[in-house]
């Protein structure tokens, strides 16, 4: 997962202002929030001299940009995931929508679940009941530390 300092690093840091943000560790937050996209930097589109850190900052940034990746930044490796579910009963969000169903272990009755198992995978819907969604995000990872294969990440 990428922070803004990597990402800063590989920016020009020239402040220009061309990407419409004071500062390039600004625009670095800005396209780790996804507000904006690295076209957004003339220079260092424009300059050969940037040409290496571009391909860095690109290929640092892929899974961000991935269309797997909801807003939230969670990307399901459905490759890697069993079904088991545990993520489900640990999302506290899951729990408080719906205790009779999730918080008793018995899956998501409501139709408030930011998790679902679907057809042996688990499938993310209602992705702005996350706390990681909206202007007031939270950066909770209960459905990542419980995945015992690792197939939850966010970017």
């Amino acid at each position: 997962m990428a922070n803004v300092m990597e990402v800063y690093q590989l920016l020009p840091k020239t402040n220009c202002k061309e990407c419409g943000y004071p500062t390039c560790m600004a625009f670095a937050v800005a396209l780790l929030g996804k507000e904006k996209i690295i076209e957004d930097c003339p220079p260092l589109i424009e300059n050969p001299k940037y040409e290496k850190k571009l391909e860095k900052l690109r290929e640092l940034l892929a899974p961000l940009m991935s269309a797997d990746a909801t807003e939230t930044g969670m990307i399901i490796h459905t490759d890697k995931c069993y079904g088991c579910g545990n993520c489900v009963v640990a999302c506290p969000v899951n729990v408080a929508n719906d205790p009779k169903g999730t918080a008793l272990g018995f899956g998501p009755k409501s139709g408030r679940a930011i998790l679902m198992v679907e057809d042996g995978v688990i499938k993310c819907v209602n992705v702005e009941e996350c706390r990681r969604f909206g202007p007031e995000k939270i950066l909770c990872s209960a459905c990542i530390v419980t995945c015992p294969s690792r197939a939850i990440e966010f970017v």
